[in-house]
């Protein structure tokens, strides 16, 4: 029996170009590694049985095996309209169409990687011995413990349009997708409707916003930060972090939020419509223009439509309020923080936001006083809407 060098075989697969898992060798056996929609190395594991070659064991069965069981691909894709139970047989007909738009989305969107091996070798050992020393990113599958991913809104769509179809098959997975978020969504999700049904006890007078980003693509909000503004003038805050699903964290080192502390947060399509049953009603307050590009950012990203808030911005408030920073510190947060004596955390969503908010106050009062300026009085605010 030839000696194998499991480090040369690990660095190879670390190393290789993904390919579609319909590529896989139709008459080899080997160690092979699974990468995700995102273009990552999750799992490793080989084709330790004589009787399955690389192909039947990637394409056939991790890619449109039973999901639950040992089938990587069909497990962690088995979300949103890719969902089914297979158990249901009340859900059969349209669980049949949801895995099948799976089984295409992993074809299209996930790759594999592979080390044939010869037949004489010990496949199962040199696996064993790979997985020792493997970094942890690689076998992020491995084991069954990982949390399937959020349905990638744009690539499932773009499935839908190669698939070609009609209504009665979208019907169906739509079906599946709305029986999933119903039974299945994960914890945190309900968790943050939870948290923002607390945060609708206004009416408010408006509401401040604030976003924070993954990185420099404005799609990739990792946080969102609410201040709402009773008619006494309080104010309320709530904030949440949002899976962005990107592993391009350049942002963090300015915020300090990074993947660990999103994992199981919400993504932004599922967050969008809890805030739209609030803010659509009110006025919003942000710093600047860059929260509504970074929400009509992920709005595009996502396939949503774009939520019809009525937007304000604080800083053009605070030019008409303070016309001597023109020129000098300027109007961002910072300097606003040191020239009013604000207290809040930059780069917080939920802090950021309540500066907002406090700026705009600040500013109303300003301008009462020098311009007898009229804003909104407590009876002419309206209710906030009831969590839907």
């Amino acid at each position: 029996m030839m000696t194998i060098d499991t480090c040369t075989i690990l660095e190879t697969l670390l190393s290789l170009e993904p390919r579609p898992t319909a590529d896989a060798p139709k008459a080899a056996r080997g160690v092979y590694g699974l990468v995700d929609h995102l273009g990552d190395l999750r799992y490793i594991g080989s084709t330790s049985s004589r009787e399955q070659t690389l192909y039947e064991r990637i394409h056939q069965r991790h890619r449109t095996g039973s999901e639950g069981m040992s089938h990587y691909f069909s497990s962690m894709y088995n979300v949103g309209r890719m969902w089914r139970d297979r158990k249901d047989t009340g859900t059969q007909v349209d669980g049949k169409y949801a895995k099948a738009l799976r089984n295409a989305f992993v074809a299209q969107h996930c790759a594999a990687v592979w080390v044939e091996l010869p037949d004489d070798c010990d496949i199962a050992s040199i696996e064993r011995e790979i997985l020792g020393f493997a970094p942890s990113s690689a076998v992020a599958w491995n084991g069954r413990k990982a949390t399937p991913y959020k349905e990638p809104v744009e690539l499932v769509d773009a499935t839908l349009e190669m698939l070609g179809w009609g209504q009665k098959e979208r019907d169906a997975v739509e079906r599946q997708r709305q029986r999933f978020v119903g039974s299945y969504a994960p914890a945190a999700v309900l968790a943050t409707t939870a948290k923002l049904a607390e945060f609708q006890t206004g009416p408010f007078r408006f509401i401040g916003i604030d976003v924070e980003t993954a990185n420099n693509e404005r799609a990739s909000i990792c946080q969102v930060g609410l201040a709402g503004v009773r008619a006494d003038n309080s104010v309320h805050v709530w904030a949440t972090y949002v899976d962005p699903m990107t592993d391009d964290w350049a942002c963090s080192r300015i915020h300090g939020i990074e993947a660990e502390k999103v994992v199981g947060a919400p993504s932004f399509s599922e967050l969008l419509p809890m805030l739209d049953a609030l803010l659509t009603q009110s006025t919003i307050y942000q710093h600047s223009s860059f929260d509504f590009s970074a929400i009509a950012a992920a709005c595009r990203r996502y396939g949503l439509a774009m939520p019809r808030w009525d937007w304000k911005d604080s800083l053009e408030l605070a030019q008409r309020a303070w016309p001597e920073l023109k020129g000098g510190a300027g109007y961002g947060l910072a300097s606003l923080k040191q020239h009013l004596n604000l207290h809040f955390t930059h780069h917080d969503a939920g802090e950021d936001a309540r500066a907002c908010a406090e700026v705009v106050l600040r500013a109303e009062e300003k301008l009462r006083l020098r311009d007898g300026a009229i804003f909104a009085s407590p009876r002419d605010v309206r209710e906030s809407p009831s969590p839907s």
